[in-house]
């Protein structure tokens, strides 16, 4: 992959769309050699574009590699996402496994293959995470579970790169409209047993609480400021509605703060 040597060189994984994709057209406009490495090309003139899938660790290694180069690279930011909903009963191991190898483990294999390339001369790597990694989301718990496993990872590995100049930040927004929400893998109302009803109603919630939220622009804009900042914080909420919301959850007891999270979804 050829780059300019004068250019910062950005890699976003999962770029072709929503969060991911106004990244790479404010990282481009900024002047960063940007690449998107994903299923799905990014449409943006100034992208370069290498196609593989997260789950696929031969071929995603071989692409961040490529994507490196000889000149290294600055910044990583992984933004690939999966959803399902699903009862915990009647979910399949198959698609949870798949949901943990996008949403966790692929950001996981992406930190690992970048510290080689950033280890001398530091970089910044950038996880989106999610506030559903805070509260359960009824019928996604999955997504819950491996947002919260996410931020773990992004204070464990802020304390082990620090010392090389390798600044980890996980951001979290809330609900952010975008076709994320359109792409969710529902379970049918036949896969799901006697609580068709009740998730039914937790996804519409759930799609109305993510198609009134922030614009992925917004995050982008904030992802791109963080870059900026010399001393980032290991997590960045995203708006002051959701950082207040963080914090209620926090202080709060932790029945009161799920009874709550509870009449969100089952209205």
């Amino acid at each position: 992959m050829e780059k300019s040597s004068n250019k910062k060189t950005a890699i976003v994984v999962g770029g072709s769309s929503g969060i991911g994709f106004e990244t790479c057209s404010r990282l481009a406009s900024r002047g960063y050699n940007v690449i998107n490495i994903s299923r799905t090309p990014c449409k943006i003139a100034k992208v370069g574009n290498i196609t593989a899938d997260v789950t696929d660790s031969a071929a995603f290694a071989a692409a961040i590699k490529k994507a490196a180069g000889k000149n290294g690279v600055q910044v990583l930011i992984y933004s690939a996402g999966f959803s399902m909903a699903a009862p915990i009963e009647y979910a399949k191991e198959e698609d949870y496994k798949y949901l943990f190898e996008v949403n966790f483990f692929g950001a996981l294999r992406a930190i690992q293959l970048i510290i080689p390339h950033m280890k001398k001369k530091g970089g910044r790597v950038i996880l989106i995470g999610s506030l559903g990694g805070d509260l359960p989301i009824c019928f996604d718990s999955f997504y819950s579970s491996s947002k919260a496993a996410l931020e773990m990872l992004c204070r464990a590995a802020y304390g082990e790169l620090k010392p090389y100049g390798i600044k980890v930040t996980g951001v979290l927004p809330g609900g952010t409209s975008t076709g994320f929400t359109f792409k969710r893998k529902v379970y049918s109302d036949s896969e799901t047993g006697g609580y068709s009803g009740n998730m039914n109603k937790a996804v519409a919630a759930l799609a109305n609480m993510e198609q009134s939220g922030m614009t992925p622009e917004a995050v982008a804009g904030i992802i791109c400021n963080l870059l900026a900042t010399d001393n980032p914080p290991v997590i960045k909420i995203c708006g002051t509605k959701n950082t207040v919301y963080r914090v209620f959850s926090r202080i709060m007891p932790a029945k009161f703060t799920l009874n709550l999270n509870d009449r969100m979804y089952n209205q």
